[in-house]
């Protein structure tokens, strides 16, 4: 892979739900292990998690900071009511760390001040994406539904950053009803956080018994996990300055250690693809919408 403009590589927030010792010592790995230079830390899913992190959420960023990490503090996707509202208006004062906005009430509490925006907010033209530049925004992470020549359209007109998501489960939808509470019969007030038994996603198949997307609490997310490994070169090429990684349960280290490699030219893609393929537990991986197809899709030598 070419070295000129060697992008960087980024750890997405934790988007399940995690034990809170399991969250923080994920944190604590990547900060002194893993080959990333962005963090981003904090609850996008369902504020009810939040209480459980919070007690943990100082000694994860002073421990990422201490590790030259950027940190940015992420927010909702869905904001439902007045306490969600006062939470984002919180993190959104933050004076000392950069903010992502998932939702278009975090871009306005942002206005004026330099922010990252999220994929949850739908950026999909080049009106969009100079709203958001004039609004402050100085990387935007885009909606995974983009192929790669919607991306370099994009890229050709802003000087904003542009970060796209290539590994991990992808975020398809959220929406105010859990999913998880109700395939436990449980009312979504009384969930009993029963998310936490799936630390991946809970999987979903169709009615013919074929796997089709997974359930995060109230987010819709695909079933294939996204691998971007082998498009690398075709992203940056593209305009893509960062490339996320989405953290699961495998060795997110062992994960990052592969693109790195891969971006460093030290790793073949097929080498650095068996590593992440023992550390999703050879799950199905996908690259379609970057290719233009459907997400499922998987193009490129790593289908072959």
């Amino acid at each position: 892979m070419s070295q000129a403009n060697t992008p960087s590589l980024a750890m997405g927030p934790v988007l399940f739900n995690w034990k809170p010792e399991v969250w923080r010592d994920f944190y604590f790995k990547v900060a002194d292990e893993a080959p990333v230079d962005t963090v981003y830390v904090g609850e996008v899913v369902c504020s009810k998690r939040s209480p459980f992190f919070a007690p943990y959420i100082a000694d994860v960023v002073e421990r990422l900071m201490a590790a030259d990490k950027t940190v940015i503090l992420s927010t909702l996707a869905l904001i439902m009511n007045k306490r969600e509202m006062d939470s984002v208006r919180d993190i959104a004062a933050a004076d000392d760390l950069m903010v992502e906005a998932n939702d278009v009430s975090a871009v306005a509490l942002l206005k004026g001040k330099p922010h990252a925006v999220g994929p949850f907010v739908n950026v999909y033209n080049e009106g969009t994406l100079a709203y958001l530049a004039r609004n402050g925004a100085t990387r935007v992470t885009l909606p995974v539904e983009l192929s790669a020549e919607s991306i370099a359209a994009l890229a050709k007109t802003t000087d904003v950053e542009l970060e796209v998501q290539v590994f991990g489960r992808l975020p398809l939808a959220v929406s105010a009803r859990c999913y998880h509470a109700r395939t436990h019969n449980l009312a979504k007030d009384n969930c009993q956080f029963v998310c936490d038994k799936d630390p991946d996603g809970l999987d979903l198949d169709t009615m013919d018994g074929e796997p089709f997307l997974a359930v995060n609490g109230i987010q819709t997310m695909s079933y294939t996990y996204c691998n971007m490994i082998g498009d690398l070169d075709l992203l940056q090429q593209s305009g893509v300055k960062h490339f996320r990684l989405s953290p699961h349960t495998g060795d997110m280290v062992k994960v990052a250690q592969a693109f790195k490699d891969v971006i460093d030219g030290k790793q073949s893609v097929e080498e650095a693809d068996d590593i992440i393929a023992q550390e999703i537990d050879d799950m199905p991986i996908s690259n379609g919408y970057l290719h233009g197809k459907e997400g499922v899709h998987l193009e490129g030598s790593l289908a072959e």
